[in-house]
């Protein structure tokens, strides 16, 4: 079956791709292959390395706290970061330069600057000029890092999901009397939200990973940073990367895949139900369209 950017493959075409889909999952069945048996060399394979993830201390001592203060910390970034970016990408498109330009200073300066380095700010901040104790710095630090980058990041993409519109929706609206808030509120957002859904998850997922980085330099005891302090206790380093890893994968296939369902369900619910308006459908949405309003008798006439 052809269409206007893909023609079906040929006889050749076919072979070929048959012929490059074996030899990759040879190559893969071979890497995996090496990897196992380097490992076996290594002694990571033994069941003495793996044996303390099937007990619970190594759960609920290490992995499930550190698990929880990953969530803890991506969740208020989310709810944060969020609601903050979209304030930043409308003020983005709005028609006063005195809103617009600031809130584009505010945006390109923070999405250049690494998030390792507004933890790293932020956890000095908290550290000279607040009153924040030492145990709830590392969390405020890496919040206060995700949020300022990832806000600045989600702003740009609500700004070109807004403008991936079509012009008409905008000049529409203006036909009919709405102001650019209320065009903005009701008509451009709700639409822009399913398009832009995909790339919203795909920094949430960020989001998520980044958590990580606390771990690394401002000592946040979130999963990874749990995971050394297991490895050092079991001396298994090699099977406690693999068991995060795994962790990892699981919760950021969970968002996707909530966000996949969401983005159906959105696009469900905008779908026409097809019903076709008659003419006393009409004269109750808009009367003086019809003519209800300027009757002048029981007729309706003029």
């Amino acid at each position: 079956m052809s269409s206007v950017l893909y023609d079906a493959p040929g006889p050749r075409a076919k072979r070929r791709n048959v012929v490059v889909s074996v030899v990759f999952f040879a190559l893969l069945a071979l890497l995996i292959w090496f990897i196992w048996l380097t490992l076996d060399e290594k002694g990571q394979l033994e069941w003495s390395l793996w044996k303390p993830f099937t007990e619970s201390p190594a759960w609920t001592t290490y992995l499930l706290p550190g698990l929880a203060n990953t969530l803890k910390a991506a969740a208020l970034a989310m709810v944060i970061g969020l609601p903050l970016g979209a304030v930043f990408g409308i003020a983005r498109l709005s028609d006063h330069r005195w809103v617009r330009l600031p809130a584009a200073w505010v945006v390109e300066f923070f999405r250049a600057i690494p998030v390792l380095l507004l933890m790293l700010f932020a956890n000095e901040f908290y550290n000279r000029w607040t009153d924040v104790s030492s145990e709830q710095r590392p969390l405020y630090a890496v919040v206060t890092g995700l949020v300022l980058y990832n806000a600045s990041v989600l702003a740009e993409v609500v700004r070109a999901g807004i403008l991936s519109l079509p012009k008409g929706q905008s000049e529409a609206a203006m036909a009919i009397g709405l102001r650019t808030g209320q065009t903005m509120r009701t008509i451009l957002l709700p639409q822009a939200v399913t398009a832009m859904l995909p790339a919203i998850v795909s920094q949430l997922v960020v989001i998520v990973k980044d958590t990580a980085l606390g771990g690394v330099m401002i000592g946040f005891t979130e999963l990874l940073n749990s995971r050394a302090t297991l490895a050092a206790f079991y001396a298994n380093v090699i099977p406690s990367f693999v068991v995060v890893a795994i962790i990892f994968i699981v919760l950021n296939f969970a968002l996707t895949s909530f966000a996949s369902w969401l983005e159906k369900r959105l696009r469900r619910s905008k779908r026409s139900t097809g019903a076709v308006l008659g003419a006393e459908d009409m004269e109750e949405l808009n009367p003086a369209a019809t003519g209800g309003t300027f009757g002048t008798g029981a007729g309706g006439s003029i």
